[in-house]
């Protein structure tokens, strides 16, 4: 696959993502009647569904990762062409700001904006980097074919479960500094929450390595990222 297909298509889905994000916050915010709740609620049922299908269409084409730590990580397993990192975060980060623009543009408000909304403590930190191991842990370890609906399942889950609502996505703390709105993130938070997930995403790295059997051997579950064989994707 040509590598400017590939970033294509990261560029694309991250924009996707990032569109329906922010504006599935910005409508159930609107919508909500100031019950926050309700409001997040919407923005994990619109973010579940969009992942899910972002990746089945995608995923055979770059893997659909969609996010930087996830491209490292595999590059640092060897699954991933180190040459392949920098165009794949390079179209991610442009995909996360195009997608910001668009939602803010859809509906109604200043294109070129940031976001004031500061989220900068220990619990939303670490809750960061718990989110983003348990994402690469979902998909380093998830059978051929069932990364799709898990990754979408667990994001859906970590929105709730975590203080920091789950970002787990650098591109995605990236895209949301450019929209003023229910699920954006000041620039000077933003530091904090990319460290933490790079933090998540080692930690990720070492507990998949341990996860292997005693001889170093993988458990009998076919990975992830192997080239698509059936109807489906592979990756994230």
């Amino acid at each position: 696959m040509p590598l400017s297909r590939q970033c294509l298509a990261e560029l694309l889905g991250t924009m996707v993502l990032l569109a329906t994000v922010i504006g599935s916050g910005i409508m159930a915010e609107r919508l909500s009647g100031g019950n926050i709740a309700l409001a997040l609620l919407a923005n994990t049922a619109a973010t579940v569904g969009a992942l899910y299908v972002l990746i089945e269409a995608l995923g055979a084409i770059s893997g659909a990762h969609f996010n930087p730590v996830v491209s490292a990580v595999l590059a640092l397993r060897g699954e991933l062409a180190w040459w392949h990192v920098g165009p794949f975060i390079a179209a991610q980060l442009l995909g996360a700001v195009l997608g910001a623009w668009l939602a803010n543009a859809m509906f109604d408000l200043n294109v070129f904006q940031l976001s004031m909304k500061v989220r900068s403590s220990q619990g939303q930190w670490l809750s960061e980097a718990v989110a983003t191991a348990g994402l690469l842990l979902t998909i380093l370890r998830a059978p051929t074919g069932k990364a799709s609906a898990m990754v979408a399942a667990y994001i859906g889950a970590a929105y709730w479960f975590t203080a920091s609502t789950s970002f787990a996505n650098p591109a995605a703390v990236f895209g949301r500094m450019f929209s003023d709105s229910f699920a954006g993130i000041a620039p000077a938070s933003a530091p904090g929450f990319v460290a933490a997930e790079m933090v998540g995403g080692v930690v990720a790295m070492g507990l998949a390595h341990w996860l292997r059997n005693p001889r170093g051997q993988a458990v009998a579950l076919p990975s992830v990222f192997d080239p698509p064989q059936s109807k489906g994707t592979k990756g994230f």
